[in-house]
């Protein structure tokens, strides 16, 4: 079964459940033991699966982690475990210190409904304070389970975590800063764009002026943004409801070219994808879209009869429909992720060849 359905299942055997649950314990035993079933570890071997794993801290004997998860004999994760009421942001410091005599690379703190991923990117064999991923039941992004996959027995990757890890990491820090610019630009950034233009000295009320006039121009070029987009869907709709209808064509499709007039984010990012790898190639302002109810339709000069890809998201599963084999010959391929466009490159790459 596709790991997202078991997921899902967890989660509503969560929801349902958890107002009975009432200790810690129960919370292991009802939800966590499932979620490292659904991995494919095996719960009832105790070589591989170890609960209550004795972790002796300096003159502290006895000391235990909830499980250790093992693969070839050697620990590859360790997993604490909290109530389901417990945040599982606020009680790292007993995972912190279990972590660095366990020898394992990485260690999960968890309420049975969220999942804090950590391991040791700032020092060797010292758990981030941080966790690089963070695995929430209630909501499952496709990006989430492509590196939780990375942690199940049959395709577990160290190289494939630690590479995630990191990306995630710095990826996260920088949004985080990006957004603190965004709310009150800092010096270093009112000087960086201002010295591009203006040539006089910068004094202290000059800076103040210019931190204002950076904040104005970073909302107004937001809005804009926004207030364009608005226009152009409106502007769509408009010209549709004066375009007098025309008969129906039984041999068309009638849902054809209706616009479908919430493009999800996905279908935007998946966009973005396609026009990543067709840049190698063309210039990107070749590339256009146009949402239908049917599908999501990428086009070679914005032209119906030059589809390069229609992006099928309207339903449980994602499937991207792929043209190399002519216009006519569609071939769908079921996507469990967005990053598995990027498999798709050759085919993208011959469908432009074919036009």
């Amino acid at each position: 079964m596709d790991l997202k359905i078991k997921l899902q299942q967890l989660h509503q055997r969560v929801d349902a459940l958890k107002d009975q649950i009432n200790t810690e314990e129960a919370t292991k035993n009802a939800f966590v033991m499932p979620f490292i079933q659904i991995l494919g570890y095996d719960i009832f071997n105790p070589t591989e699966v170890i609960p209550e794993y004795i972790c002796d801290i300096g003159t502290k004997k006895g000391e235990k982690i909830d499980y250790v998860i093992k693969k070839d004999n050697e620990p590859i994760f360790i997993i604490e475990c909290k109530h389901w009421k417990e945040n599982a942001d606020a009680h790292n410091s007993q995972l912190h210190r279990y972590y660095h005599v366990s020898r394992a690379r990485f260690g999960v703190l968890t309420n049975g409904h969220t999942y804090n991923f950590y391991t040791d990117l700032e020092k060797p064999n010292i758990m981030d304070e941080k966790p690089f991923f963070t695995l929430d039941l209630s909501d499952l992004k496709d990006s989430s389970l492509k590196i939780l996959e990375n942690f199940t027995k049959t395709d577990y990757n160290l190289e494939s975590i630690l590479d995630s890890a990191e990306a995630m990491k710095y990826i996260k820090a920088i949004r985080k800063e990006f957004e603190k610019e965004l709310v009150e630009p800092s010096d270093e950034l009112v000087k960086l764009l201002v010295n591009k233009f203006y040539e006089k000295p910068l004094t202290a009320s000059r800076m103040v002026t210019f931190r204002e006039y950076t904040k104005r121009a970073i909302v107004n070029s937001i809005n804009e943004s926004i207030s364009i987009r608005l226009k152009s869907a409106l502007s769509i709709n408009d010209d549709i409801s004066k375009t007098p209808p025309k008969p129906i064509d039984e041999n068309i499709d009638s849902n054809a070219d209706v616009p479908k007039y919430i493009t999800t984010e996905d279908e935007l990012e998946g966009y973005q994808i396609v026009k990543a790898i067709l840049r190698e190639k063309i210039s990107s302002d070749r590339i256009a879209y146009r949402d239908t109810q049917s599908y999501f339709g990428i086009l070679l000069d914005d032209n119906n009869r030059k589809p390069i890809a229609r992006l099928h998201f309207n339903s449980a599963n994602k499937y991207i429909e792929l043209f190399h084999k002519g216009k006519d010959h569609g071939e769908k391929i079921l996507l469990n992720s967005l990053d598995e466009i990027y498999e798709s490159r050759t085919e993208l790459h011959l469908t432009l060849a074919n036009y």
